[in-house]
């Protein structure tokens, strides 16, 4: 199984809509991907890891998929409609990172 992380930096002057993002942004993504998506954790940062610390990340999203070839044969087709969508929650670029998952 693998993980594709897209984690939203929390840099000085970042706008990032999390109601727009859970409702709008991630409902198409779901729709989008289907099946091949196994799951999807959407994080929103509350504090870096001393207390009253700014959270280095804004919000993330971990979806996860059988394999890459899953992941890229799901994601291909709707890459453009998914990344043109970006702007209307945020204005920071984000950070993808895909992972294999092991069991702990």
């Amino acid at each position: 199984m693998i993980k594709v992380s897209v984690l939203y930096p929390n840099d000085e002057g970042a706008r990032f809509d999390m109601t727009y993002y859970v409702d709008r942004h991630m409902t198409m993504v779901k729709r989008v991907l289907g099946e091949a998506m196994i799951r999807c954790e959407i994080d929103e940062g509350l504090s870096g890891a001393t207390p009253g610390s700014r959270p280095i990340y804004r919000a993330a999203v971990h979806m996860y998929f059988e394999s890459t070839e899953a992941f890229y044969a799901a994601f291909g087709p709707h890459a453009k409609d998914i990344t043109k969508d970006v702007p209307n929650y945020t204005n920071v670029r984000p950070v993808t990172q895909i992972a294999t998952v092991h069991s702990g």
